[in-house]
Protein backbone atom coordinates (compact mmCIF):
# COMPACT_ATOMS: atom_id res chain seq x y z
CA UNK A 1 0.00 0.00 0.00
CA UNK A 2 1.30 3.46 -0.93
CA UNK A 3 0.46 6.43 1.27
CA UNK A 4 -0.16 9.70 -0.56
CA UNK A 5 -1.21 13.13 0.73
CA UNK A 6 -4.95 13.40 1.31
CA UNK A 7 -6.59 16.04 -0.89
CA UNK A 8 -9.19 17.05 1.70
CA UNK A 9 -7.83 16.97 5.26
CA UNK A 10 -9.64 16.89 8.61
CA UNK A 11 -13.31 17.84 8.36
CA UNK A 12 -13.27 17.64 4.55
CA UNK A 13 -14.89 14.34 3.57
CA UNK A 14 -14.12 12.59 0.32
CA UNK A 15 -16.82 13.23 -2.29
CA UNK A 16 -18.12 10.10 -3.98
CA UNK A 17 -19.89 11.10 -7.20
CA UNK A 18 -22.91 9.01 -8.22
CA UNK A 19 -22.91 7.57 -11.74
CA UNK A 20 -26.05 5.53 -12.37
CA UNK A 21 -25.78 3.50 -15.56
CA UNK A 22 -29.40 2.42 -15.21
CA UNK A 23 -32.78 3.01 -16.87
CA UNK A 24 -34.70 3.31 -13.60
CA UNK A 25 -32.76 5.09 -10.86
CA UNK A 26 -34.98 7.42 -8.85
CA UNK A 27 -33.49 10.78 -9.89
CA UNK A 28 -31.59 10.29 -13.14
CA UNK A 29 -32.57 6.91 -14.52
CA UNK A 30 -31.73 6.53 -18.20
CA UNK A 31 -29.71 9.72 -18.43
CA UNK A 32 -26.32 7.97 -18.39
CA UNK A 33 -27.34 4.56 -19.75
CA UNK A 34 -25.23 5.04 -22.89
CA UNK A 35 -21.64 4.06 -22.02
CA UNK A 36 -20.08 7.04 -23.82
CA UNK A 37 -22.36 9.50 -22.01
CA UNK A 38 -21.68 7.73 -18.71
CA UNK A 39 -17.91 8.05 -19.12
CA UNK A 40 -18.19 11.72 -20.04
CA UNK A 41 -20.33 12.36 -16.97
CA UNK A 42 -17.93 10.43 -14.74
CA UNK A 43 -15.03 12.55 -15.97
CA UNK A 44 -17.06 15.69 -15.29
CA UNK A 45 -17.79 14.52 -11.74
CA UNK A 46 -14.06 14.03 -11.20
CA UNK A 47 -13.31 17.51 -12.58
CA UNK A 48 -15.89 18.97 -10.19
CA UNK A 49 -14.15 17.43 -7.18
CA UNK A 50 -15.24 13.83 -6.84
CA UNK A 51 -12.40 11.83 -5.31
CA UNK A 52 -14.29 8.67 -6.25
CA UNK A 53 -16.82 7.97 -9.00
CA UNK A 54 -19.34 5.31 -7.96
CA UNK A 55 -20.57 3.33 -10.97
CA UNK A 56 -23.77 1.35 -10.55
CA UNK A 57 -25.82 -0.75 -12.94
CA UNK A 58 -28.74 -1.66 -10.66
CA UNK A 59 -31.26 0.72 -9.18
CA UNK A 60 -31.70 0.24 -5.43
CA UNK A 61 -34.61 2.66 -5.04
CA UNK A 62 -37.67 1.42 -3.13
CA UNK A 63 -39.73 -0.84 -5.38
CA UNK A 64 -36.98 -1.43 -7.93
CA UNK A 65 -36.71 -4.77 -9.72
CA UNK A 66 -33.32 -6.37 -10.26
CA UNK A 67 -31.65 -6.58 -13.70
CA UNK A 68 -30.10 -9.78 -15.00
CA UNK A 69 -26.46 -10.29 -14.07
CA UNK A 70 -25.49 -10.03 -17.75
CA UNK A 71 -27.35 -6.72 -18.04
CA UNK A 72 -25.56 -5.30 -15.03
CA UNK A 73 -22.17 -6.45 -16.31
CA UNK A 74 -22.79 -4.98 -19.77
CA UNK A 75 -23.76 -1.64 -18.22
CA UNK A 76 -20.89 -1.14 -15.79
CA UNK A 77 -17.72 -2.91 -16.93
CA UNK A 78 -17.00 -0.78 -20.04
CA UNK A 79 -17.63 2.40 -18.03
CA UNK A 80 -15.35 1.30 -15.19
CA UNK A 81 -12.59 0.36 -17.61
CA UNK A 82 -12.72 3.67 -19.50
CA UNK A 83 -12.85 5.83 -16.37
CA UNK A 84 -9.89 4.00 -14.83
CA UNK A 85 -7.98 4.47 -18.10
CA UNK A 86 -8.49 8.23 -17.61
CA UNK A 87 -7.04 8.08 -14.10
CA UNK A 88 -10.31 8.20 -12.16
CA UNK A 89 -10.68 6.29 -8.88
CA UNK A 90 -13.75 4.12 -9.37
CA UNK A 91 -16.00 2.23 -7.00
CA UNK A 92 -18.45 -0.37 -8.21
CA UNK A 93 -21.93 -0.13 -6.71
CA UNK A 94 -23.15 -3.73 -6.75
CA UNK A 95 -24.60 -6.47 -4.56
CA UNK A 96 -23.27 -9.27 -6.79
CA UNK A 97 -19.94 -11.04 -6.42
CA UNK A 98 -19.67 -11.70 -10.16
CA UNK A 99 -20.12 -8.03 -11.00
CA UNK A 100 -17.74 -6.94 -8.24
CA UNK A 101 -15.02 -9.27 -9.47
CA UNK A 102 -15.39 -8.18 -13.11
CA UNK A 103 -15.30 -4.51 -12.10
CA UNK A 104 -12.19 -4.99 -9.94
CA UNK A 105 -10.52 -6.76 -12.86
CA UNK A 106 -11.42 -3.69 -14.96
CA UNK A 107 -9.72 -1.46 -12.39
CA UNK A 108 -12.32 -0.60 -9.74
CA UNK A 109 -10.64 0.12 -6.42
CA UNK A 110 -13.70 -0.05 -4.15
CA UNK A 111 -16.69 -2.37 -3.89
CA UNK A 112 -19.73 -0.45 -2.64
CA UNK A 113 -22.25 -3.09 -1.57
CA UNK A 114 -25.51 -1.60 -0.29
CA UNK A 115 -26.44 -5.01 1.11
CA UNK A 116 -23.28 -5.19 3.20
CA UNK A 117 -22.52 -8.67 1.91
CA UNK A 118 -25.97 -10.10 2.63
CA UNK A 119 -27.24 -10.03 -0.96
CA UNK A 120 -24.45 -12.29 -2.21
CA UNK A 121 -22.14 -13.55 0.56
CA UNK A 122 -19.55 -14.60 -2.06
CA UNK A 123 -18.72 -10.90 -2.47
CA UNK A 124 -16.84 -11.09 0.83
CA UNK A 125 -14.39 -13.58 -0.65
CA UNK A 126 -13.84 -11.33 -3.67
CA UNK A 127 -12.94 -8.45 -1.37
CA UNK A 128 -10.71 -10.62 0.81
CA UNK A 129 -8.84 -12.05 -2.17
CA UNK A 130 -8.37 -8.82 -4.09
CA UNK A 131 -7.67 -6.59 -1.08
CA UNK A 132 -9.90 -3.76 -2.34
CA UNK A 133 -11.79 -1.39 -0.07
CA UNK A 134 -15.40 -2.33 0.67
CA UNK A 135 -18.23 0.00 1.63
CA UNK A 136 -20.58 -1.98 3.88
CA UNK A 137 -24.03 -0.48 4.15
CA UNK A 138 -26.80 -1.23 6.64
CA UNK A 139 -29.46 -3.18 4.75
CA UNK A 140 -32.44 -5.38 5.46
CA UNK A 141 -34.15 -6.17 2.14
CA UNK A 142 -34.10 -5.62 -1.60
CA UNK A 143 -35.76 -2.53 -3.05
CA UNK A 144 -39.01 -4.35 -3.77
CA UNK A 145 -39.55 -5.02 -0.06
CA UNK A 146 -37.29 -2.73 1.96
CA UNK A 147 -39.98 -0.24 3.04
CA UNK A 148 -42.40 -2.90 4.26
CA UNK A 149 -43.45 -2.56 7.87
CA UNK A 150 -41.45 -5.46 9.28
CA UNK A 151 -38.22 -4.03 7.84
CA UNK A 152 -38.91 -0.65 9.46
CA UNK A 153 -39.07 -1.97 13.03
CA UNK A 154 -36.33 -0.72 15.38
CA UNK A 155 -36.10 -0.52 19.17
CA UNK A 156 -33.61 2.32 18.74
CA UNK A 157 -32.57 2.94 15.15
CA UNK A 158 -29.01 4.07 15.93
CA UNK A 159 -28.28 1.23 18.35
CA UNK A 160 -29.83 -1.35 16.02
CA UNK A 161 -28.01 -0.05 12.93
CA UNK A 162 -24.73 0.01 14.86
CA UNK A 163 -25.22 -3.56 16.09
CA UNK A 164 -26.21 -4.87 12.66
CA UNK A 165 -23.18 -3.18 11.07
CA UNK A 166 -21.08 -4.84 13.77
CA UNK A 167 -22.48 -8.20 12.65
CA UNK A 168 -21.48 -7.41 9.05
CA UNK A 169 -17.95 -6.59 10.23
CA UNK A 170 -17.73 -9.93 12.04
CA UNK A 171 -18.86 -11.80 8.92
CA UNK A 172 -16.24 -10.01 6.83
CA UNK A 173 -13.48 -10.82 9.31
CA UNK A 174 -14.48 -14.48 9.19
CA UNK A 175 -14.20 -14.35 5.38
CA UNK A 176 -10.66 -12.93 5.63
CA UNK A 177 -11.41 -9.24 5.04
CA UNK A 178 -9.20 -6.95 7.13
CA UNK A 179 -10.83 -4.19 9.17
CA UNK A 180 -8.71 -1.57 7.42
CA UNK A 181 -10.42 -2.49 4.13
CA UNK A 182 -13.87 -1.54 5.43
CA UNK A 183 -15.92 1.67 5.33
CA UNK A 184 -19.35 1.63 6.99
CA UNK A 185 -22.55 3.28 5.73
CA UNK A 186 -25.70 3.68 7.88
CA UNK A 187 -27.93 3.20 4.83
CA UNK A 188 -29.96 6.40 4.86
CA UNK A 189 -33.32 5.67 3.22
CA UNK A 190 -32.86 1.89 3.19
CA UNK A 191 -35.54 0.37 5.43
CA UNK A 192 -35.75 3.72 7.22
CA UNK A 193 -38.47 6.31 7.73
CA UNK A 194 -37.68 10.02 7.51
CA UNK A 195 -37.54 10.12 11.33
CA UNK A 196 -35.05 7.24 11.32
CA UNK A 197 -32.87 9.07 8.80
CA UNK A 198 -32.76 12.30 10.79
CA UNK A 199 -32.01 10.42 14.00
CA UNK A 200 -29.08 8.59 12.37
CA UNK A 201 -27.68 11.84 10.98
CA UNK A 202 -27.97 13.53 14.35
CA UNK A 203 -26.17 10.66 16.13
CA UNK A 204 -23.46 9.68 13.64
CA UNK A 205 -20.86 9.77 16.39
CA UNK A 206 -22.47 6.67 17.94
CA UNK A 207 -21.65 4.69 14.78
CA UNK A 208 -18.01 5.71 14.91
CA UNK A 209 -17.46 3.56 18.00
CA UNK A 210 -17.15 0.64 15.56
CA UNK A 211 -13.76 2.10 14.67
CA UNK A 212 -14.30 2.31 10.94
CA UNK A 213 -14.71 5.34 8.64
CA UNK A 214 -18.27 6.37 7.83
CA UNK A 215 -19.72 7.10 4.39
CA UNK A 216 -23.12 8.82 4.25
CA UNK A 217 -25.48 8.99 1.28
CA UNK A 218 -28.37 11.45 1.60
CA UNK A 219 -28.31 12.75 -1.95
CA UNK A 220 -31.72 13.64 -3.39
CA UNK A 221 -33.45 11.09 -1.16
CA UNK A 222 -37.14 11.12 -0.32
CA UNK A 223 -36.77 12.36 3.25
CA UNK A 224 -35.31 15.60 1.87
CA UNK A 225 -38.17 15.87 -0.61
CA UNK A 226 -40.67 15.50 2.24
CA UNK A 227 -38.88 18.12 4.31
CA UNK A 228 -39.08 20.58 1.40
CA UNK A 229 -42.68 19.74 0.44
CA UNK A 230 -44.71 22.58 -1.06
CA UNK A 231 -48.35 23.14 -1.99
CA UNK A 232 -49.29 21.63 -5.33
CA UNK A 233 -51.48 24.63 -6.16
CA UNK A 234 -50.13 27.93 -4.80
CA UNK A 235 -53.38 29.78 -5.63
CA UNK A 236 -55.58 27.48 -3.56
CA UNK A 237 -52.86 27.45 -0.90
CA UNK A 238 -53.38 31.15 -0.34
CA UNK A 239 -50.62 32.59 -2.53
CA UNK A 240 -50.58 36.36 -1.81
CA UNK A 241 -50.11 36.95 -5.55
CA UNK A 242 -53.31 35.04 -6.32
CA UNK A 243 -56.67 36.79 -6.71
CA UNK A 244 -58.53 37.63 -3.52
CA UNK A 245 -61.61 35.46 -3.33
CA UNK A 246 -60.05 32.72 -5.44
CA UNK A 247 -57.98 31.30 -2.64
CA UNK A 248 -55.49 34.18 -2.44
CA UNK A 249 -55.01 36.36 0.61
CA UNK A 250 -52.78 39.19 1.61
CA UNK A 251 -50.97 37.10 4.21
CA UNK A 252 -51.04 33.75 2.43
CA UNK A 253 -51.21 30.39 4.18
CA UNK A 254 -49.83 26.90 3.77
CA UNK A 255 -51.79 23.77 2.95
CA UNK A 256 -52.29 21.12 5.56
CA UNK A 257 -49.55 18.50 5.46
CA UNK A 258 -51.65 16.07 3.45
CA UNK A 259 -51.90 18.64 0.64
CA UNK A 260 -48.16 19.21 0.30
CA UNK A 261 -46.20 17.72 -2.57
CA UNK A 262 -42.59 16.53 -1.98
CA UNK A 263 -39.88 18.50 -3.75
CA UNK A 264 -38.80 16.57 -6.91
CA UNK A 265 -35.44 14.70 -6.72
CA UNK A 266 -33.58 17.07 -9.07
CA UNK A 267 -34.56 20.02 -6.87
CA UNK A 268 -33.06 18.56 -3.67
CA UNK A 269 -29.38 19.34 -4.34
CA UNK A 270 -29.21 22.43 -2.13
CA UNK A 271 -30.59 20.42 0.79
CA UNK A 272 -28.13 17.65 -0.02
CA UNK A 273 -25.24 20.14 0.15
CA UNK A 274 -26.51 21.23 3.56
CA UNK A 275 -26.31 17.64 4.80
CA UNK A 276 -22.79 17.42 3.35
CA UNK A 277 -21.76 20.29 5.61
CA UNK A 278 -23.39 18.69 8.64
CA UNK A 279 -21.75 15.34 7.91
CA UNK A 280 -18.37 17.05 7.49
CA UNK A 281 -18.77 18.68 10.88
CA UNK A 282 -19.70 15.28 12.34
CA UNK A 283 -16.38 13.89 11.09
CA UNK A 284 -17.49 11.43 8.42
CA UNK A 285 -14.96 10.00 5.97
CA UNK A 286 -17.06 10.50 2.84
CA UNK A 287 -20.37 11.60 1.35
CA UNK A 288 -22.02 10.15 -1.74
CA UNK A 289 -23.68 12.81 -3.92
CA UNK A 290 -25.14 13.34 -7.38
CA UNK A 291 -24.31 17.06 -7.62
CA UNK A 292 -20.60 17.09 -6.79
CA UNK A 293 -20.07 20.79 -7.51
CA UNK A 294 -22.63 21.94 -4.93
CA UNK A 295 -21.12 19.83 -2.17
CA UNK A 296 -17.56 20.75 -3.16
CA UNK A 297 -18.50 24.44 -2.98
CA UNK A 298 -20.14 23.93 0.41
CA UNK A 299 -17.00 22.25 1.75
CA UNK A 300 -14.83 25.11 0.50
CA UNK A 301 -17.07 27.55 2.36
CA UNK A 302 -16.76 25.43 5.51
CA UNK A 303 -12.98 25.29 5.17
CA UNK A 304 -12.78 29.07 4.77
CA UNK A 305 -15.03 29.61 7.76
CA UNK A 306 -12.96 27.25 9.90
CA UNK A 307 -9.69 28.85 8.82
CA UNK A 308 -10.97 32.39 9.12
CA UNK A 309 -9.85 33.17 5.58
CA UNK A 310 -10.71 31.91 2.08
CA UNK A 311 -8.51 29.14 0.68
CA UNK A 312 -6.46 29.84 -2.43
CA UNK A 313 -8.44 29.25 -5.64
CA UNK A 314 -7.76 25.93 -7.30
CA UNK A 315 -5.34 26.25 -10.19
CA UNK A 316 -6.35 25.25 -13.68
CA UNK A 317 -3.99 22.29 -13.42
CA UNK A 318 -5.50 21.19 -10.11
CA UNK A 319 -9.02 21.56 -11.44
CA UNK A 320 -8.25 19.30 -14.37
CA UNK A 321 -6.27 16.75 -12.37
CA UNK A 322 -8.20 13.52 -11.92
CA UNK A 323 -7.81 11.37 -8.81
CA UNK A 324 -5.61 8.31 -9.16
CA UNK A 325 -5.70 6.95 -5.62
CA UNK A 326 -8.02 5.16 -3.25
CA UNK A 327 -8.93 6.88 0.02
CA UNK A 328 -7.53 4.60 2.70
CA UNK A 329 -10.08 3.91 5.42
CA UNK A 330 -8.09 4.23 8.62
CA UNK A 331 -9.13 4.04 12.26
CA UNK A 332 -10.19 7.68 12.21
CA UNK A 333 -13.18 8.87 10.21
CA UNK A 334 -11.09 11.70 8.82
CA UNK A 335 -8.14 9.83 7.41
CA UNK A 336 -5.16 11.97 6.43
CA UNK A 337 -3.87 9.66 3.72
CA UNK A 338 -4.79 7.96 0.49
CA UNK A 339 -3.89 4.46 -0.53
CA UNK A 340 -3.23 3.45 -4.12
CA UNK A 341 -2.92 0.03 -5.63
CA UNK A 342 -2.38 -1.26 -9.16
CA UNK A 343 -5.77 -1.59 -10.88
CA UNK A 344 -7.18 -5.00 -10.16
CA UNK A 345 -4.28 -5.96 -7.92
CA UNK A 346 -4.09 -6.57 -4.20
CA UNK A 347 -3.60 -3.78 -1.72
Amino acid sequence: MIDLPHEHGPGRPVLMGVLNVTPDSFSDGGRWLDARCAVEHGLELARQGAGIVDVGGESTRPGATRPLVTEELDRVVPVVRDLVAHGVTVSIDTMRAEVAEAAVEAGAAIVNDVSGGLGDPAIREVVARTGVTMVVQHWRAYGSAMQQRDHLAYEDVVTDVRDELGERLAELREAGVRDEQVVLDPGIGFSKTAEHNWTLLRRLDELMVLGRPILVGTSRKAFLGSLLAEPADPISAGDPCGPIGAGGSLGGSRHLAQDLVPRPPLERDAATAATTLLCAQAGVWGVRVHDVRASADALRVLAAWQAGMPPAPASADAASRRPTSVPAPGPSSTSSSLSARPPGGPA
